[in-house]
């Protein structure tokens, strides 16, 4: 262990010196509420630019499912200066490159490009925000292609099929209850006031973080943030989302029919969102028991009872209580309740015994070579420095995480597992070809 935790030190000291500090964040905060996060590097020549909205489909409602991933399409097809298609075909041409995408409480864009074409990366970005066409021809060719994107994920991922039900269940009455993608019967009906609505209300500067890495001085930043967007009128501050899902008192089980040559297993368990206390634990916990193939998970039910061809498990950043999910497929002689109760087998060694000191000190290393190896970039550090500012509520706290981390207990691992994976806590979702087996 000594001889570990040198080597381990030894290669920190090597990765931290000039690492990023947060004196090296500059901020500052348009008129119309857009906060700016600013990082110099000039390691090389180009830099990106990360737009974190407040809004995913925990914004939306019975009748609006949906929407927000819609808006990541439209985004894309045309505003007043830079017509349909010509987003992408003027980026491409200034030598930048862009990606989007929406989850259950944000919609990101994210834009990589030369330092030198920085004006008119911000020129681009102030038209869509500014004056985004929501013209209805095209409403209705994006509507196709989201429908078309619904189907052909259900068709193709039976993951995608059990998932979404388990959610259904998991939440009776939080939004988080719907799925990203959205019902179909929504998708087909949007009305074009809603769609103009959703746009006013949610993609208002004041309801954005911009986030920018690379070789751009912070001066410049801010000379061309007033240019290009502090025009921009602030729009009344999004409705808060007030629903708090009920405490689950007892199990609860879904089974979803479909054509798969093995069945599949999701498992999840109630957790509380990313501010909590006990976040950093369960962090550690979801990669005892499934980082790597010498993982508990892994190196129990692939290696030792070839039960499944893989196991996984994730416990990711939300703004609200979310669910810490297990995932399994089976092999090809294995049940799904063999499956399971290996799960829970594993699981109660640890509400029992706990995890030792030697699993624990391995995976703080892991997760501190991991978030310095992720913040030695430019990508890493505009995504990083974005995700703590919404979901921890200060970018800040980005750099009290190796700290966080360290401070984790074995008793603090065993405690959170006591905690949360209760039976009475969980729901199981099970697909499989025939629901008679």
């Amino acid at each position: 262990m000594k001889k570990l935790l040198l080597l381990f030190c030894l290669s920190l000291s090597a990765i931290s010196y000039g690492q990023l500090k947060a004196d090296d964040v500059k901020s500052f905060t348009l008129d119309n509420g857009m906060k700016f996060l600013v990082v110099e590097d000039f390691s090389i020549p180009n830099a990106n630019m990360y737009l974190f909205y407040k809004v995913g489909s925990r914004n939306e409602g019975q009748g609006t499912t949906g929407i927000s991933h819609f808006f990541e399409h439209m985004m894309f097809n045309g505003a007043k200066k830079y017509g349909p298609k010509e987003f992408d075909k003027v980026m491409e041409f200034n030598g930048g490159a862009n990606n989007a995408y929406t989850t259950q409480d944000v919609t990101v864009y994210t834009n990589w490009f030369p330092a030198s074409s920085a004006e008119v990366m911000f020129d681009l970005e102030g038209d869509r925000i500014s004056s985004l066409s929501i013209d209805p021809k095209m409403v209705e060719s994006e509507r196709g292609v989201v429908i078309s994107e619904r189907s052909t994920g259900l068709e193709n991922s039976p993951w995608r099929n059990i998932i979404q039900s388990v959610n259904a269940t998991a939440f009776q009455e939080h939004p988080y209850h719907w799925p990203v993608i959205g019902y179909l019967d929504d998708m087909k009906n949007w009305k074009q006031e809603d769609l103009e609505h959703y746009f006013k209300t949610y993609y208002a500067p004041n309801n954005c973080v911009v986030v920018i890495s690379g070789a751009m001085k912070f001066d410049e930043v801010k000379q061309l943030a007033e240019k290009y967007l502090g025009s921009i009128p602030a729009q009344e501050a999004p409705p808060k989302i007030h629903i708090k899902e009920p405490k689950q008192t007892g199990e609860r089980r879904v089974t979803v029919q479909k054509d798969v040559a093995t069945p599949y297993l999701v498992i999840g368990y109630h957790t509380p969102e990313a501010k909590h206390k006990d976040y950093y634990a369960l962090s550690i916990l979801s990669s005892v028991l499934s980082s790597g193939q010498s993982s508990r998970l892994y190196s129990s039910l692939v290696d030792e009872k070839q039960l499944a061809t893989m196991v996984f498990a994730s416990h990711a950043e939300s703004f609200d209580p979310n669910l810490f999910n297990f995932y399994a497929a089976a092999s090809a002689d294995a049940s799904v309740g063999e499956i399971e109760k290996a799960i829970y087998e594993e699981l109660d060694k640890i509400k029992k015994d706990g995890i030792t000191e030697r699993e624990l000190q391995k995976i703080k290393n892991q997760k501190l070579m991991e978030f310095y190896g992720q913040i030695e970039t430019i990508n890493g550090k505009s995504n990083n420095l974005g995700t703590y500012e919404l979901f921890f509520g200060d970018y800040k706290k980005m750099f009290e995480a190796p700290k966080n981390y360290n401070k984790v207990t074995v008793e603090d691992v065993k405690r959170v597992a006591n905690t949360y994976f209760r039976k009475s806590n969980r729901t199981v979702g099970v697909l499989k070809s025939n629901v008679d087996d």
